[in-house]
């Protein structure tokens, strides 16, 4: 086939590249140019050239066709612009979730098929199976620590169909030695942390290019008055105000913190970290409690707008009024829990078996198989962590 492969200049998909091509296919190598607007990246921070070059050379040793393609508009409009809306909004955005739905599986799939490609490939972790109904199913990496397939959780069945994941049998050790044995040119070279516009600068640093500091004061509540106000376990605590709880500090804007936050906020002399256990937007205050099992981190469930709600498998999405036991994460590495989902007439709610923190409206909470948990079956925008 003619399949063309998203080459970010890294390891992976280099491997991916390299693979495809010892299999018999005609590879195409296309670079994604996402970011270029310098009027909000600091110092040019952003690597995109010097890893577009380690895509160039890679191509080069591989014998195989390159081009740049430039989506930094699209990127513009469909990831940046709604980041820094959903910061501004309180919530926490997941933009590498959204740039495989919005831009690898969608724009740059697009140009590939343009291409005379039968398929794409990417260097992620994770598999594609496809039933004898013609269902495809997303499933997990292989390599347990380096499974991907959170990122792809928003694809649809379409976008699913032409994918190939070259390294979803494969583990991470394996692949840089397939990398040093083809002798590509970026066979040592680190893995990218973060997100590729933001480059070496910290996310804080990065959003108050758009976002005004707002000074607001940090108010720790302590556990007792979380538990006696029913707060806590199943809800958020935007009821509290300064009066419940003690100022133990001034932040720079609610906009720049997430739930399940303890770095940043620069206040010393506890004996336990702090974390943000809510905001209140409004008021532009900051809710704090000490130490990891403060009650107010913990939560036992979350909502989830009817549509923000997407099936990966559409077959599994279950009826109205009936609870769905499942398995789910809500972050990127974070070991599967049971849960149990349930369409009601106004919202989805996921309830959990045992109790959660961290729960930050934004996020995506992925719903994975009952039975192995290694499908995808959907998932869905947070909307709020209490049910």
């Amino acid at each position: 086939m003619r399949i063309v492969v998203g080459m970010s200049g890294g390891v992976d998909s280099s491997v991916a590249a390299h693979l495809l091509l010892e299999q018999g296919h005609e590879v195409i190598g296309l670079f994604m140019r996402n970011w270029v607007d310098e009027s909000v990246t600091i110092n040019n921070a952003c690597p995109w050239v010097d890893d577009a070059n380690d895509a160039m050379l890679v191509a080069s040793h591989l014998g195989i066709p390159f081009q740049v393609i430039d989506l930094s508009e699209a990127y513009r409009e469909r990831i940046v612009e709604h980041m820094f809306a959903e910061y501004k909004a309180g919530r926490t955005p997941n933009p590498d979730v959204l740039c495989n739905r919005e831009i690898k599986f969608d724009l740059f799939r697009s140009a590939a098929l343009q291409l005379g490609a039968s398929a794409i490939a990417t260097g992620h972790y994770c598999r594609r199976s496809t039933s004898q109904d013609g269902v495809h199913h997303l499933l997990a990496g292989r390599d347990a620590n380096k499974d991907q397939s959170y990122f792809l959780c928003q694809v649809s069945q379409d976008q699913l169909a032409d994918a190939i994941f070259p390294l979803g049998e494969l583990e991470k050790p394996r692949v840089r030695e397939i990398a040093e044995a083809a002798g590509l040119p970026n066979a040592s070279k680190k893995d990218s942390q973060g997100l590729c516009f933001v480059g070496k600068v910290k996310l804080p640093t990065f959003l108050r290019q758009r976002l005004d500091v707002q000074k607001g004061p940090i108010v720790e509540i302590p556990a007792d008055v979380v538990l006696a106000a029913g707060g806590g376990i199943g809800h958020e605590p935007h009821n509290f105000d300064a009066a419940t709880g003690t100022i133990v500090g001034e932040h720079p804007g609610a906009h720049f913190f997430t739930i399940g936050q303890r770095r940043g906020l620069h206040v010393g002399g506890k004996a336990l970290p702090l974390f943000v256990i809510g905001k209140n937007m409004a008021t532009n205050t900051l809710f704090v409690g000490e130490g990891p099992e403060h009650p107010g981190l913990m939560r036992a469930g979350l909502t989830i707008a009817p549509d923000d709600m997407h099936w990966v498998n559409p077959g599994a999405a279950p009826a109205e009024g009936v609870p769905m036991p499942v398995l789910s994460r809500i972050r990127y590495r974070q070991p599967l829990f049971r849960a149990t989902l349930t369409r009601n007439a106004t919202h989805w709610a996921l309830a959990f078996d045992a109790a959660h923190s961290g729960i930050a409206a934004g996020q995506f909470a992925a719903i994975h198989d009952l039975e192995t948990g290694e499908e995808i079956l959907g998932s869905g925008v947070i909307s709020d962590g209490g049910l």
